[in-house]
């Protein structure tokens, strides 16, 4: 198994580029489904999710070129077959966003149930319940979900609770249906408005996005297009935690600071010194952090995947802090390895822990858990006393794009050992 290898207390400075954003990408690239047409996509990170997620692409019948420089041909007027790899589809969560289209344009889809990590490998009772509005007929056997629908009709969905994805793939299954359909309680994020931006721009009818109230009136077919993936905003979010936790001043490029406002808030607040343009975000010197009572909630509150690196931050912060994770209940366990390393950490319930900092940390054999906890991991590296050894990187390399070197060229010193 491949593995991590950080020496703590090194230097870091510069500048580091953010990638185009995962949980854009990760929707965009199944919404060219939906078309015959081709449509090139820039800014695709060069993660493995993506390579998984193309690979399905590929065995479904689509041909996808690769263009160079994160950009990306597709054209699906040759699909040969609905069936998504097993194997395949059950590494990757975001699998579960190629039923829409799928069921759109051949009305049936068979799917395994969608892996990814830990945080990712949750139940798709939510999903299900979605489909079965537009009129598809789901059945569970020999280990996969098949789904059917001889018509897809306009659906009044509901959600009891904000889903990011949930609403992304409604709105991928009602953009062909017959009538409209309307999605109440939707999420708001940067990623749900991007999508609904390009597949207007296929021809699609949407209303409403980045509200929680969207109307998609269904239309006979989509043509092709030309996008770009936005900016990772999570990518901004770690980068200015391991800038801070080391006192550090660092230049981070190619991002939107308008869709970060509340953490940016919550930042300054704690006594992150911060210089915000439009498309940069400067973090000076910032060595009296302040203890903070952070509590993640969707868009436009702090965001559940940034909360992992920001509770490493809180460790370096005077004063006790209070991490309260509402989003994922499992997504604080990697907190235990965060104390082998020197940290303070009381974890109180599944939802909740207390932070007490400032805490002196150091160097340990550690695994990665999930993606976001494992870039934690290497932030905590980065200012612990010695040699960190980061096992299952598979974990952070599924979505952080060529981490090791962006790292290294501003000053950390981390290794990849096969």
């Amino acid at each position: 198994m491949s593995k991590y290898i950080i020496q703590g207390g090194k230097k870091i400075g510069g500048s580091i580029k953010v990638a185009g954003a995962k949980n854009n990408a990760l929707k965009l690239l199944p919404a060219t489904l939906l078309t015959k047409e081709e449509c090139i996509i820039h800014n695709v990170p060069n993660i493995e999710d993506i390579h998984i997620l193309i690979d399905i692409i590929k065995e479904l019948g689509v041909t996808v070129k690769d263009l160079g420089n994160g950009s990306y041909s597709l054209k699906a007027d040759h699909i040969n077959t609905t069936d998504i790899d097993t194997e395949l589809g059950k590494k990757l969560r975001s699998s579960i966003m190629l039923i829409a289209p799928l069921l759109g344009r051949f009305k049936k889809v068979t799917l395994p149930h969608p892996g990814g990590c830990i945080i990712g490998k949750r139940p798709i009772d939510f999903f299900i319940d979605g489909f079965s509005k537009f009129g598809g007929d789901i059945k569970y056997k020999d280990e996969a979900y098949h789904f059917e629908a001889s018509k897809v009709r306009g659906a009044e969905i509901v959600f009891t609770q904000i889903s990011h994805t949930g609403t992304e793939s409604m709105i991928l299954a009602a953009v062909l249906a017959d009538g409209i359909t309307h999605i109440h309680n939707a999420a708001c994020e940067p990623e749900v408005i991007a999508l609904v931006e390009m597949l207007n721009n296929m021809g699609a009818k949407i209303k409403g996005a980045g509200t929680p109230y969207i109307t998609i009136e269904g239309v006979k077919e989509l043509s092709g297009v030309e996008y770009t993936v936005m900016p990772d905003r999570i990518e901004v979010g770690t980068f200015i935690c391991l800038a801070a936790a080391n006192n550090a001043e660092l230049k981070i490029t190619n991002c939107n600071p308008d869709h970060l406002k509340v953490p940016l808030q919550i930042f300054e607040k704690m006594g992150v010194k911060l210089e915000i343009g439009k498309d940069i975000i400067e973090v000076k010197k910032s060595k009296d952090l302040k203890a903070f009572k952070l509590s993640t909630h969707e868009y436009p509150g702090f965001p559940t995947d940034m909360q992992p690196p920001m509770t490493v931050l809180l460790t370096q912060a005077e004063g006790l802090s209070l991490v309260h994770e509402t989003i994922y209940e499992s997504r604080l366990l990697y907190t235990d390895k965060l104390n082998t390393m020197g940290a303070n950490i009381i974890q109180c319930d599944p939802h909740r822990v207390i932070v007490q900092g400032r805490s002196k940390l150091f160097g340990k054999t550690v695994e990665s858990p999930d993606l976001r906890a494992g870039i934690a991991m290497v932030i905590a590296a980065t200012i612990a006393e010695g040699q960190t050894e980061i096992g299952n990187i598979y974990q952070i390399e599924r979505g952080y794009e060529n981490i090791v070197k962006r790292l290294t060229d501003i000053g950390v010193d981390i290794k990849r050992i096969d």
